[in-house]
């Protein structure tokens, strides 16, 4: 019989959303729970899976199309007396999840079983699977998987490479690459997450009245503390990085100089400032820049922050963040300091008011002040830029939010205050 598969409500308030692109094509024999089409809404790009085996009929929305929730997508030919429910999910994550896979034995192992392809061919595979065999240069086809139907998931992709199975190089996933032209040109299709980002930076741009200020900050006492911070949250298993420090500083300025925490609501004429803080954590991406929103900053605890920051920034790289936690932020951070750049102007994450920039650690000489006089030692320095929109604050707030983001950087005791 006929399934026509309707576009599923992906999230609480998505009306709509955008065809990325098509993983299947009209006559292609499919497993259940296998993916059959990305969808990119509110800036979050999902896999739709097929709710029953059989075979792909029509496909009645092209790459790049916006479809409203509800209406049918493509059709599904299943031998079936009665059609399935409709899916409920909307990516492949929501199958139960598989065992945990076993250690790796000392001993050579032996190959792991074939995975089963889908009839045309393609490896079946979670998204966080294919991201995880793209960074480790594994081969897919070489992975046994543990999944429903045999689904390659990310812990058969870990334990393969664990127990030293084959490599090949990286290659570039469907209908990303792009086409190759004869002259060397790659072209890529302007659509799904790149494309809204491109909106929102250009509705940032010429809507906000960008301003910039930027501070040095002198983070050695930081980074001690944060070595510490690090064996504690170790025991737990709480990786600790310098961004909860750095956002619990953020969200104990904005508390104290709030006219850099909120937005404008252009209809009521209001400018809004907030006595809560939630902070956007712009995330790279295989898919491009995400900005996940971590809530209530202000009453969260430095190991708490980082706990909750790792396990949304893991979901955000494989696809898994919800449309909820892409909304509600007053403010934003965006670190690039771990891959370089000593200073940057931010793009502001609109409607919100300000942005902050994380640049590099660098050590130098600097000069200390002792009982004895001034010495020079070497000191570890990070340089912070607050970009504003001057429509709704002026130069005077940001640079005294910068001046006590110092202060408690410089001395991280005073962080608690």
């Amino acid at each position: 019989m006929t399934l026509e598969f309707k576009l599923p409500d992906i999230g609480e308030g998505v009306a709509e959303g955008e065809i990325v692109q098509w993983l299947v094509k009209p006559g292609d024999v499919v497993n259940e729970f296998q993916p059959i089409v990305e969808v990119m809404t509110d800036k979050a790009t999902v896999e739709i899976p097929a709710p029953a085996g059989g075979t792909i009929g029509e496909l009645r929305a092209e790459a790049g199309d916006v479809i409203p929730v509800g209406d049918v997508i493509f059709t599904l030919e299943t031998s079936g007396a009665a059609a399935p429910a409709p899916v409920a999910a909307a990516a492949p994550a929501a199958a139960a999840p598989a065992p945990a896979a076993a250690p790796a034995p000392a001993a050579a192992p032996a190959p792991a079983p074939a995975p089963a392809p889908s009839s045309n061919g393609k490896v079946l595979a979670v998204p966080s699977a294919r991201r995880v065999a793209r960074e480790l240069g594994v081969d897919l086809g070489r992975v046994g998987g543990s999944g429903r139907n045999g689904v390659i998931r990310r812990s058969d992709v870990e334990a393969f490479h664990a127990a030293g199975g084959a490599s090949a190089a990286p290659a570039a996933s469907a209908g990303s690459a792009g086409a190759v032209n004869a002259g060397g040109e790659t072209r890529r299709p302007f659509r799904g997450v790149r494309r809204k980002i491109a909106e929102a930076m250009v509705q940032s741009y010429t809507t906000a009245v960008h301003f910039t200020v930027v501070e040095e900050v002198d983070v050695t006492e930081l980074v001690a503390v944060r070595g510490k911070a690090k064996a504690i949250g170790a025991k737990d298993g709480i990786k600790v990085t310098y961004m909860p420090f750095i956002m619990k500083a953020v969200a104990n300025g904005l508390m104290k100089f709030p006219a850099l925490n909120g937005h404008l609501d252009e209809a009521a004429g209001e400018i809004v400032n907030p006595n809560y803080v939630n902070l956007g954590i712009a995330t790279d991406t295989p898919n491009g820049l995400i900005v996940p929103v971590i809530k209530d900053v202000q009453s969260k605890g430095i190991l708490q922050l980082a706990a909750e920051l790792g396990e949304l920034a893991e979901r955000t790289r494989d696809g898994k963040v919800k449309p909820d936690e892409l909304k509600g932020s007053t403010f934003s951070i965006t670190n690039a300091g771990n891959i370089g750049g000593t200073i940057a102007t931010p793009i502001i994450n609109f409607p919100d008011i300000a942005i902050l920039g994380v640049h590099r650690l660098m050590k130098r000489p600097g000069v200390v002040e002792t009982p004895e006089g001034d010495v020079v030692e070497i000191r570890q320095y990070m340089n912070f830029s607050c970009s504003v929109d001057h429509r709704l604050a002026d130069g005077a707030d940001g640079a005294r939010f910068l001046a006590w983001l110092r202060t408690l950087l410089e001395n991280p005791g005073l962080i608690a205050l």
